[in-house]
């Protein structure tokens, strides 16, 4: 009996022998010792295997050392990137602290798996290329600190998501383009991107932090800054004396002598007759030379339906008549030229008045967003690097209003301005914004994923409109990107800022993205149809994966999306090449890979073995018809169930190799 009570005590320490055996967190011990093993570092960092990792240097564990929470390694001499299935394993880690060390890229995309992450510091290392993509996963981030890198490219949309952050430090780095509008919600105390190269206006969710958290950049304005001018300078006003005061006048009066009174009546005689003399030998000189000046009516018939208004004349009380000489080169030269079918009735003037927003930094110049007095809003080009003459500009800018005005998925260009000094091009204004934009713009948690209907909806509309450039105006676009495929409301999709390469001769490639140019193009520096047909293709696997054409997390340094496509395809057909947020969506895979081979034909390295943009159109609209005619697609609108209703298990995508080998 006396046994009983020893028995019955060893239950009551049982759960207490499982805790103190839980007490190692044993996975995340071997995680960090994975780290350590396969990343340099200098002696500073010595853990011993044999105890407990929660008594290491640096390392913190919860209270019941069952987990490590807390990481702080810095400037202790890490060098090289951070290994893979390492750090991103941690996965209750809430602090991670490398900073001053010699980190380099690229970053592990598994740290997205740091679910729990609080504070990041990553500031001084020697990290480049773009902004890190797991970052706008982690939506319990309240501290990030990227500070004195290489980092480059735009700051992501997604930082939008990370609704409790409060801290956010992206100074001394070479990010470029505008801010986004983050911190919608005020939470953000803390903020710096000094020294970039950022561009355009403050959002005025940022406006509240010193000018010195924006100083050091290419062109940040307004608040707290100086507020920002219009894209297009206005004309210096005529200079004038200025008038003294009365009191000084009548004083000067006072103190005028008989012979500065004679002086000057001599001066103004000879004055006179000077100018006298000058006028006869003026006309003298005109009645012997023909009338060259062109007539306004003569100059609108022959426009071909375009409308010119010349902004010289524009407030002020001068007739034509009072024009003379330079004057009327003058006003010929400041005209908004109004294309057919354009739909607007302002002049330069208004352009000069409206407030602008910077959109973005292109290959071929600055788009500014200027909203007119009486409240239109059009896109603005200001195109840089021109090499062609008037003549040459205004031939092209026919070509390009004459037949992108009369498609649909093509966007219009409404007018044109043309001077020695300042080339800009007027468009719509879409405010659903870019493909770009909508595609790899705030990915994590809380985005509405761009669907499968609207991204072939996308894909069919940008089709089109490339092939009505190639068959009704013989137009090469030469540099199609994702950034240039605007978005109506309904998703339709524009073709934007095309024709534009024989403006800028051949000094740069006329497609500046490489993840966009055709092989040929690095070479000759020439776009042709078959260049644009490849840049379409591309486009199409961008739409596909998700991934961006030259985005780091494609793998090895410089692989591009067609060839890392063929990579994945070429080891195994799996869904893998896919995006992520595609998959939730049902009954989808066969046209996927039908879309995903008509891309893959597309980027075909021969120029002469890709398909002709209307073949490409018509390949798809056969499945789109197919589509229609079998009905075997499930609606997008609800990607959780089968057609039975109920929810189907995952399955893996296994289809035949795709047939064109890029």
């Amino acid at each position: 009996m006396s046994s009983l009570p020893a028995l019955f005590l060893s239950f009551l320490l049982l759960p207490h022998f499982f805790l103190f055996a839980r007490s190692e967190p044993t996975q995340d011990k071997q995680s960090l010792l994975n780290f350590l093993s396969a990343i340099p570092h200098s002696p500073r960092v010595l853990w011993n295997p044999s105890v407990s990792a929660c008594s290491w240097v640096g390392v913190v564990c919860d209270s019941t050392n069952s987990s490590v929470v807390i990481l702080r390694l810095p400037g202790v001499g890490l060098i090289g990137p951070i290994p893979t299935n390492t750090l991103g394993r941690l996965s209750s880690l809430r602090v991670l602290s490398l900073r001053s060390n010699r980190i380099s890229s690229p970053i592990p995309p598994d740290l997205s798996n740091l679910t729990h992450l609080r504070s990041l510091y990553l500031q001084d290392n020697d990290f480049s290329g773009g902004f890190p993509d797991f970052v706008v996963s982690l939506t319990r981030l309240s501290r990030l600190d990227l500070s004195s890198n290489s980092f480059s490219g735009p700051i992501p949309f997604g930082l939008t998501n990370l609704t409790k952050l409060t801290r956010l430090y992206l100074q001394n780095n070479n990010f470029s383009g505008t801010l986004p509008s983050i911190n919608q919600d005020g939470s953000i105390t803390s903020f710096n991107v000094s020294n970039n190269a950022l561009n355009g206006s403050i959002p005025s969710t940022l406006s509240q932090f010193p000018d010195s958290a924006f100083a050091g950049n290419l062109a940040l304005c307004g608040g707290p800054l100086p507020p920002c001018t219009p894209f297009f300078p206005s004309p210096a006003p005529s200079p004038s004396l200025p008038t003294p005061p009365p009191a000084a006048v009548s004083k000067s009066k006072k103190k005028l002598s008989t012979a500065a009174i004679i002086g000057i009546v001599v001066g103004s005689v000879l004055a006179l007759i000077l100018l006298l003399v000058i006028l006869l030998l003026c006309l003298r000189k005109r009645k012997h030379q023909p009338d060259k000046t062109p007539k306004p009516m003569a100059t609108a018939a022959a426009a071909g339906g375009t409308r010119s208004i010349p902004v010289a004349e524009a407030g002020t009380s001068s007739s034509r008549d009072d024009i003379t000489g330079g004057s009327i080169e003058a006003a010929e030269r400041n005209k908004l030229v109004f294309l057919e079918g354009g739909i607007y009735s302002f002049d330069l003037e208004d352009l000069l008045r409206a407030s602008a927003e910077v959109l973005g930094k292109g290959s071929v110049g600055t788009s500014y967003k200027a909203v007119l007095e009486e409240g239109t809003t059009v896109v603005v080009k200001r195109l840089k690097d021109v090499v062609v003459g008037k003549k040459e500009f205004e031939t092209q800018m026919e070509v390009l209003g004459e037949v992108g005005n009369r498609h649909e998925n093509v966007l219009g260009l409404r007018a044109y301005y043309f001077s020695k000094d300042e080339k800009l091009l007027v468009y719509d204004y879409l405010p659903t914004g870019s493909l770009s934009a909508l595609l790899h713009g705030s990915r994590g948690s809380g985005r509405t994923p761009l669907d499968w209907d609207s991204r072939f909806r996308i894909a069919i509309g940008a089709g089109r409109g490339l092939a009505h450039l190639h068959t009704s105006g013989k137009i090469v676009h030469g540099n199609l990107k994702s950034s240039n495929v605007l978005l109506r409301t309904d998703h339709a999709a524009c073709v934007s800022d095309y024709g534009l390469n024989s403006l800028f001769g051949t000094a740069t490639p006329p497609n500046r993205v490489a993840g966009y140019r055709a092989p040929e193009v690095v070479e000759t520096r020439k776009a042709t149809f078959q260049s644009d047909v490849y840049s379409f293709g591309v486009l199409l696997l961008e739409l596909l994966t998700g991934k961006s054409p030259n985005q780091a997390s494609l793998g090895d340094e410089g692989i591009d999306l067609p060839r890392w496509v063929q990579s994945v395809v070429r080891e195994e057909w799996t869904a893998e090449v896919f995006d992520v947020e595609l998959m939730r969506y049902h009954n989808i895979e066969e046209e996927m890979v039908q879309l995903l081979q008509i891309a893959m034909s597309c980027v075909a390295v021969a120029p002469d073995q890709r398909p002709a943009m209307v073949e490409v159109v018509r390949m798809m609209e056969e499945m789109s018809r197919s589509e229609t005619d079998e009905g075997l697609r499930q609606s997008s609108d609800d990607p959780s169930k089968g057609s039975d209703g109920q929810t189907p298990p995952a399955t893996e995508l296994r289809t035949p190799p795709v047939g064109a080998t890029p």
